[in-house]
Parts: C-alpha cells; structure tokens; sequence
C-alpha cells in the first residue's frame, strides 16, 4: 500500500512498498489555498545550463512492464553547460503529466495543471558548451518523474557536468514518449510482490548501460562528455539503482544513494568503487532500514555515510519546494525546502567534484559547522 505524506518543507510523497525506506505515515497541514507557481532555487555554479530532452528505443530487449511492447522506450533529459543566457526556459513537465502525477499522488490541493507552471533555471535546447565534461546519470524514486530531481540536476550542469536524467518508463505516472503517448505507471500493479525491488534494480541498471551506449551518437552535443568519466545519482530506488547499475557496468565510476532501500547484491569479495549513502534518519545505524548496514560492511573503497537530521524521504528532491504552490503546509521540525536543497546540492556536488574531477573536498572529511545536520555515520552517529 502506498501512503501519501505532506510533510514538513513541503510535499513528501513515497511509496511505502518494497522500492522506499521505510517511513512512518505523518499528517500534514493543508494551507487555505495554494501560493503562486513553485520557482526552484538558481544555480550556484558559474555555467549558465541548458537542457534537452533525447527518446531512445532499446530494441534488444522486450519492455520488462508492458507485455505489449517488444522494445524499451526511455526518454532522457540532458541538462548541460551552455553560453547562452537568454531563451525560453524549459518547463517542469506538461499539464497532463502534471495531472497524472498529482491524481496518482492523491493530491487535490490545487489545480491539477499547477506542476506544470513551476519555474526552471534552464534555457531548452540551449547549444552545450565546454569540452571534456563529466557525466551524471539521474534517477529517481519510483512513481516519480525524473523532472522531480530537476534542482540537483540544474545546479550540477551549472558547476560543469553534463546531467543524464532518465525516465524509467511504466514506473512512474507519467512519461510522455517520442510520439506523444504517455506511459503510465504499470508497474505499480506489482509494487507488492515479492522481490519486487529486486526486480525494479535490475530494470534501472539495464536502462543505465543501454543509455551509456547510446548517447554518444544520439546526442549533436556528446563531444563535451567524458566517458571515462561516469557517476550515478538516484533517490530511493533510483538510488538502490545507482548501487545496481555500478555492480553491472564497470563504467560507472561511482554512485550516490539518497534514501533509498538497496536491494542489489554485492559481491562478498566487496565493491571498492566510491559510495556514498545521503539519507534520513531512518537510515541511521540500527535503524528501520538495514539494507546499509548490510551494504557498509562490502564497501572496501572509499564511502562516506551522511544522515540529514530533519529530513524525510522527499527532502532529497525538489518535492519540498513545490509544496506552496500545492496549497500543502510544513510541519514543524522538518528540514525547510531551501535548507534540504542547499544540502542536498552540497554534498552531491562534493562528492562528484572529488571523484570525477579529482578535486579533494574537505566538506566530505568530517562534519561541518557550516551544515550542522548532516551526521556522518556510523562513527559519529546511532539509532535512538
């Protein structure tokens, strides 16, 4: 059963099945109505960014959800360093995906097309710029759009990665394919099965390798990436699947995992390729989620495991921010949404600066008196 939780800094929306942590349903406060549209936070790079979007059609392969379907269509969003200052922003998503995702949701707070409105930071089909950048592949929590991580997304183009967001197809509400059709989220009629998560990770690491393939020579732009040079981001099971798709494809180099249950298997021998972990107290040592616990133990390279006290499961996203403009009012105690983006930011972009660019952070040696919420565990934190 899925459970819909507003929480504090703004909307918090999981799935409480085999693909989130596990997180105590809240209730939330509903304001008398909703603010204006949601405006995400600017970038704090020095690049402007730029973003388009690539449909991609695996046919090697049978869609894993959709019987029907005898090749996986993915669409991804690229987000990128471009000179260009001026020009249309892209939009968030379109008014019927921002339909479908709020009536999936449960949310009925505001007009159904009120996604749809939320600013972005970033220029659509802006020309690239640079040479030689770093990539990330995006993904994130299931039911959701990849255009929910757009925050971390734009900011990490701005400091001069090129960013691979993909939308895993039937796994979220909406996903509006090559030729306008939208996929809904099949997948969600099995969320309950056992071994389901399992199941879901191992989708996400194909999606991530077919993507690695293919977009050098379906992207006019893919001169500036390095591909020696790949790390992988998700929230939730996108996260569970950043772990998957480095067990499967050694060109990922390295991963982060924000909030999410992991479900792929390391090998005994252990992993030595950089992780991180970026959770909510839930994820403390000791706590309802053990799968880290697990996972910490067969990670032989460099890791770090950072707790945020005060967040919860959609702190990692932009969902926070967007929580005004839902009519859907915090609760105290909670991460503000400006606070959980800027650490969020933070750490991810320390992460991949020190391991794609080789630049040594000190933000990830030990806790900071700049961002007192962030624990890192297991030393210095415990489940209480």
């Amino acid at each position: 059963m899925r459970h819909l939780l507003a929480a504090a800094a703004g909307l918090a929306v999981l799935a409480a099945s085999a693909c989130s942590a596990p997180t105590p349903p809240r209730s939330a406060a509903v304001s008398p109505a909703p603010a204006g549209p949601a405006t995400l936070p600017a970038p704090t790079g020095a690049h402007p960014v730029g973003t388009t979007a690539l449909y991609l059609k695996d046919t090697s392969r049978p869609d894993p959800w959709n019987l029907d379907a005898k090749a996986r269509e993915l669409k991804v969003t690229l987000w990128y360093p471009t000179e260009q200052r001026d020009g249309q922003r892209a939009p968030y998503m379109t008014p019927k995906e921002s339909e479908l995702l709020l009536k999936g949701s449960g949310i009925a707070t505001a007009p159904y097309d009120t996604l749809s409105k939320t600013r972005t930071n970033a220029i659509k089909d802006a020309e690239p710029a640079g040479r030689t950048l770093p990539l990330v592949v995006l993904s994130p929590g299931f039911t959701k759009p990849v255009s929910t991580l757009t925050s971390l997304a734009e900011d990490l183009a701005s400091h001069g990665y090129v960013v691979a967001g993909i939308d895993h197809t039937y796994e979220n509400y909406a996903t509006t394919l090559a030729d306008g059709r939208i996929a809904d989220c099949i997948a969600c009629d099995s969320d309950t099965d056992p071994g389901f998560g399992t199941g879901v990770v191992q989708v996400r690491a194909a999606d991530v390798s077919f993507v690695l393939d293919r977009l050098p020579s379906k992207w006019q732009g893919s001169d500036v990436i390095d591909l020696s040079r790949v790390a992988m981001v998700g929230q939730s099971i996108g996260g569970a699947g950043a772990m998957a798709a480095m067990v499967k494809d050694p060109r990922v180099r390295a991963g982060v995992d924000m909030d999410g249950t992991t479900y792929a298997r390391i090998p005994k021998s252990g992993f030595s390729r950089p992780f991180m972990f970026l959770g909510s107290p839930p994820h403390v040592p000791g706590g309802r989620d053990n799968s880290w616990d697990r996972d910490w133990k067969l990670l032989t390279g460099w890791k770090r495991w950072i707790v945020l006290s005060g967040s919860e499961h959609q702190s990692f996203t932009d969902t926070p921010l967007l929580g005004d403009a839902l009519g859907i009012k915090p609760l105290p105690g909670i991460l503000p949404a400006a606070r959980a983006a800027e650490l969020t930011r933070a750490y991810v972009a320390a992460f991949l600066d020190q391991h794609l660019k080789s630049q040594r952070q000190p933000l990830l040696d030990k806790p900071s008196s700049r961002y007192p919420e962030a624990t890192f565990c297991p030393a210095t934190c415990a489940h209480s």
